[in-house]
């Protein structure tokens, strides 16, 4: 029997706003599609947060033994800055500020995007597609858009009617909001734009001539709207009904629900039947953002090139310190909860090193099964790492006592239980035990050793003021020294 089957998995549901037990469309597959990044700059670690979020979402699909299909987008056209329908697109104002092709700033942020999820030890996803290697299935959905009444055609640009769309659907089902709100609220138009309405969104916008990424159309050249890629590309690679849509909380409104206004007037049927929203992460106190310049690079973390922390810190802990908090939840950023992060992710890949030196017994006086089912609960409550981390230390807490042989277990049990560690801490929450952690904690082992060799040395000589000075210093520390039969050993 697959794993998924014994195990009863609830998803928070955005669009329902409670959490569901999680049924695919397919028996044993999962199609899942998240928004990925606008690559006109450097991703920052607020960015990183949500794609690491529905990593560990996908980890633990795998893990269950479902076989998914992780769809994630690059786009690399139409998003307009502000996140509007007039101005400049990202991509396009970034070549002209650089000079160069818009397809060089788009390589060039891509390899980024790349090398950063590489180092946090992110699983790539199984179809990676691009807006503009797209834009004919584009051009189909607006034609089928305009065909069913739910778009107009201006001076070469083609607008969604969300007025028309909202007397047969109902604009701002994931949201919350209300039509009859919006539009009363709105104001009126200027008389520069060709919207019927302040609330109508581009499907396709008229390049003018001085626009540089431009495509032919049956309504003369120009680009796709921002909104329209993630239903051409979502659909083509998961079907018209699919099971997850994810992606941060900022793109609820309007780009997801533009997503679910496209899909309906398109083919008449809501797209997903769960959607997922990963929360913000701020920096001290506040919003995360590249264009407030409140924000820190991925590098600066792992370099410590910058002004904000005290030192540099590894992706892995950093991954550790982003899935403490439960993805739905506002996570803040600073030096101090990254330090405690760090002391908590060595005291964890400690502990598991020494599963290796605990001695198996006839009887187990610990309940391993209890304890993994545990694990699993807490995965199963909508993904919940901050509580599987828990279950983590809990796990921690025994092999110490094993280790002391204050508790005994079975070589079953044994097995069994470092089975379960291994897995839940590297295939699911996909951390990793690097280098440069295996190293520090070989040089903390000599450093310490040698502490306890002075420490030996004061004690035969009877100097116990200097004795127990070495002990207290180190225990300052979070190290405690161990006196027993076999000699001095030490914790974290």
């Amino acid at each position: 029997m697959t794993l998924y089957q014994n195990q009863t998995l609830k998803v928070y549901n955005s669009l329902t706003g409670k959490k569901e037990v999680f049924t695919p469309i397919n028996e044993g597959k999962v199609g899942m599609y998240v928004c990925g990044p606008t690559v006109y700059n450097y991703v920052h670690l607020g960015n990183c947060r949500t794609f690491i979020s529905f990593d560990l979402v996908n980890r633990y699909f795998k893990h269950l033994g479902y076989q998914v299909r992780y769809v994630r987008n690059i786009t690399d056209v139409g998003h307009i800055v502000d996140d509007v329908d007039e101005g400049e697109d990202k991509i396009a104002k970034k070549a002209r500020l650089e000079q160069i092709e818009p397809m060089e700033v788009v390589q060039k942020y891509t390899l980024n995007f790349h090398s950063i999820l590489t180092q946090f030890n992110n699983l790539p996803p199984n179809i990676e597609p691009t807006a503009t290697g797209h834009i004919i299935e584009q051009i189909e959905i607006v034609n089928e858009i305009i065909k069913n009444g739910f778009a107009y055609e201006v001076n070469g640009s083609v607008y969604f009617d969300v007025e028309k769309y909202s007397k047969s659907y109902q604009y701002g089902i994931l949201s919350g909001r209300n039509i009859e709100d919006l539009m009363s609220n709105s104001r009126e138009l200027d008389g520069q734009s060709d919207k019927k309405s302040p609330h109508d969104f581009a499907l396709w916008k008229k390049a003018e001539p001085q626009h540089i990424m431009r495509w032919p159309s049956p309504w003369g050249d120009g680009f796709p709207g921002w909104h329209l890629e993630c239903t051409a590309m979502s659909t083509k690679y998961l079907g018209k009904h699919f099971d997850i849509h994810g992606g941060g909380m900022d793109l609820k409104f309007p780009h997801h629900e533009c997503e679910i206004a496209q899909n309906e007037a398109c083919t008449g049927n809501t797209p997903v039947n769960y959607w997922m929203h990963a929360n913000m992460l701020t920096l001290n106190g506040k919003k995360m953002s590249k264009s407030t310049g409140n924000n820190i690079l991925p590098e600066e973390l792992f370099s410590g090139d910058n002004a904000l922390l005290s030192k540099a810190f590894s992706p892995s802990v950093a991954r550790f310190f982003i899935l403490q908090a439960h993805y739905r939840s506002i996570l803040d950023f600073s030096d101090e909860a990254i330090l405690a992060s760090e002391k908590g992710f060595n005291r964890l890949l400690e502990a598991i090193k020494n599963l290796n030196e605990i001695t198996p017994s006839a009887a187990s006086t610990v309940d391993i099964a209890g304890w993994k089912q545990n694990c699993y609960d807490a995965m199963n409550d909508d993904f919940n790492s901050p509580i599987l981390i828990a279950q983590l230390f809990e796990a921690v807490r025994l092999i110490n006592l094993l280790k002391e042989q204050k508790e005994q277990i079975t070589a079953a049990d044994l097995m069994e239980f470092s089975a379960a560690i291994h897995a839940f801490t590297f295939d699911v929450l996909g951390l990793e035990a690097t280098e440069s952690s295996t190293q520090a904690n070989e040089k903390l082992q000599q450093v310490v050793d040698l502490l306890i060799t002075m420490r030996n040395e004061a004690r035969a000589n009877k100097n116990f003021a200097l004795s127990d000075e070495i002990r207290d210093n180190l225990l300052a520390l979070d190290i405690q020294l161990k006196d027993g039969k076999e000699g001095t050993t030490f914790t974290l």
